[in-house]
């Protein structure tokens, strides 16, 4: 089942370490999407977390190619640890069970949800989406869960919850819900819904909560 090499950025925008490995059987080149601008330049955060120092000086550093472990499969959620440059990192990773876009049709790579623990950063449960084009500049992005939503920051085609306070009550949430609706606009102006399935998410989560400590 586990097939296709992606590139995942695994953590905040200011840290560009890449972690490149295969997973869901689909290609996935981080910040490269069909809906990008050719010219598009990155936009920039509106209220990011505070993160540790970077690990590389700019968006555009290389790579660094890390093979992850499948710790296993819970539902639709896999849980995986990876090392890049000698950082342990784990997360639950899931693609949309529906996807759609309006107008419709459009062109676009795969979606993928993370839920992302970093222990060297003291970072645990951090929500992130790719969304598979890259993303409208200066606009939000929004995940619809149990009738509340919650504001994400964009940055190429990757998006992050706004306000540090709320993640924790958003994945308390996502432990509990049946799935979730995340939204979106891509810099030509296609809307998409994604609807994530959250069946096996605790698990996974609980799974990576061992893994990183």
């Amino acid at each position: 089942m586990m097939h296709g090499e992606f590139l995942f950025r695994c953590w905040r925008p200011a840290s560009a370490v890449l972690v490149a490995f295969s997973v869901m059987g689909f290609p996935l080149l981080a910040a490269a999407q069909q809906e990008a601008p050719a010219a598009a330049k990155p936009a920039k955060p509106a209220a990011p977390k505070p993160v540790a120092t970077p690990v590389a000086a700019t968006p555009a550093a290389t790579p660094v190619a890390v093979q992850p472990a499948l710790l296993g499969q819970f539902g639709d959620w896999g849980a995986y640890t990876a090392s890049p440059s000698g950082k342990k990192v784990c997360f639950a990773l899931a693609k949309p069970t529906s996807s759609h876009t309006a107008p419709p049709n459009r062109p676009r790579d795969p979606a993928y949800m993370f839920v992302s623990s970093r222990p060297a950063e003291k970072v645990k449960d951090e929500i992130s989406v790719i969304f598979g084009y890259g993303l409208k500049a200066n606009t939000d992005a929004n995940i619809e869960i149990s009738g509340a939503n919650y504001a994400m920051y964009t940055q190429l085609d990757g998006a992050w919850v706004k306000n540090a306070a709320e993640e924790g009550r958003l994945v308390d949430a996502m432990r509990h819900g049946q799935d979730l609706t995340v939204k979106g606009m891509s810099a030509k102006g296609t809307a998409s819904t994604d609807i994530y399935s959250l069946k096996g998410l605790s698990q996974a989560l609980d799974r990576v909560g061992q893994e990183c400590r």
